[in-house]
């Protein structure tokens, strides 16, 4: 499985305090339903936590699918679902960053050097 982060801002920059308010008024039912949505079209995912966020995102999820096609379903399916705008992040370990580093430095053409 791989991990990735999904932010979420619930109104685009020129949206009216109603607007905003109202998204806001109506998240909770709006993030079930989401959230329902997700689990029934695509149970494979593995969702590890969820943030409100102070800044310039409204949200963070952080979950698990096993490709990115899968993570594609679901930012797809939170535009459905009324965010003004999402982005999807692939998230690596720190530690496999490390290991691709050590085997960077240790490959064949890098000890000619």
């Amino acid at each position: 499985m791989k991990t990735f982060v999904l932010m979420t801002k619930l109104a685009s920059r020129d949206a009216s305090l109603v607007e905003i308010g109202a998204k806001h008024k109506h998240r909770s039912w709006s993030g079930r339903a989401w959230l329902k949505e997700i689990e029934e079209k695509c149970p494979e995912i593995k969702f590890k936590a969820h943030y409100a966020l102070m800044g310039y995102w409204d949200s963070m999820h952080i979950y698990e699918a096993p490709n990115e096609e899968t993570a594609a379903i679901v930012s797809m399916m939170t535009r459905n679902h009324g965010a003004a705008q999402v982005e999807s992040w692939l998230a690596l370990p720190y530690e496999r960053i490390l290991k691709i580093t050590e085997d960077m430095e240790c490959s064949p053409a890098r000890r000619e050097e």
